[in-house]
């Protein structure tokens, strides 16, 4: 068995795998990592080897309890990858960004595939039909949009998310809802849009935390999966076993 630890802006992620079939995951504060660690041993005695990813700094620390427990990758962009990256800045990708391209790769090997991540960014990442990581793009996610509005005016409340009634919000709170869900929609049809009309039968992968809750206000046809990230890792952490 396999462990994938998901160290992200805000949330922990374990997910135990066998083979290709997760079997368990689990997001918790970071502050609960040696406590869940412990735990989740106990639980899947199996496990043999770890995957460590974190979009931040890598801390040593934890990496040194999970080799307590098992062999350990720390992924990094000197992992081996199985596309073919074309980044023109491979150091600086993020290694969410690397997992999610290697989903990618296996989910439609030789497709024209564009993997959207609606987390605390949002990002676009391409693979075309000769398995070639393009490169893509990064904006505000959900959360990201209602905090800024607040801090950076004077008058305008922190809200939480929430669909919009209507596109004509007709109080500040309504407007800004209309405008925040209603301009992340508008968005990922568009970009979505644009790279169809540039790359032919085109598969869309939504995932990331706010993936359900976009998935039904997009007019297009994607693929909902907010496993992605995790099942990316996994493939990652059995691509570098040798």
């Amino acid at each position: 068995m396999n462990l994938v630890v998901d160290i992200g802006n805000t949330f922990v992620k374990f997910a135990v795998f066998d083979k290709n079939t997760l079997i368990f995951d689990e997001r918790f504060k970071l502050e609960e990592f040696t406590a869940r660690v412990k735990k989740l041993f106990k639980r899947y005695p199996g496990i043999e080897r770890a995957i460590y990813a974190s979009v931040g700094a890598t801390d040593k620390t934890y990496i040194t309890v999970l080799t307590l427990f098992c062999k350990v990758h720390v992924l990094s962009h000197e992992s081996k990858v199985p596309f073919k990256n074309s980044y023109a800045t491979p150091q600086t990708l993020g290694i969410d960004r690397i997992a999610l391209v290697t989903a990618a790769f296996y989910h439609a090997p030789h497709k024209n595939t564009l993997v959207i991540d609606a987390g605390t960014c949002i990002t676009y990442d391409m693979v075309n039909d000769f398995d070639e990581y393009l490169g893509g793009a990064i904006s505000p996610g959900l959360e990201m949009r209602y905090k800024a509005m607040h801090q950076q005016t004077l008058a305008l409340p922190l809200l939480p998310m929430e669909a919009p009634l209507d596109l004509i919000g007709n109080t500040t709170n309504s407007s800004m809802h209309s405008g925040v869900v209603n301009g992340v929609c508008a968005e990922l049809d568009g970009i979505i849009d644009q790279y169809a009309t540039r790359f032919k039968d085109l598969t869309v992968i939504l995932t990331g935390g706010d993936s359900h809750f976009l998935s039904k206000r997009l007019k297009n046809t994607i693929f909902a999966d907010s496993k992605f990230l995790l099942k990316g890792l996994n493939y990652l952490l059995e691509y570098n076993k040798h």
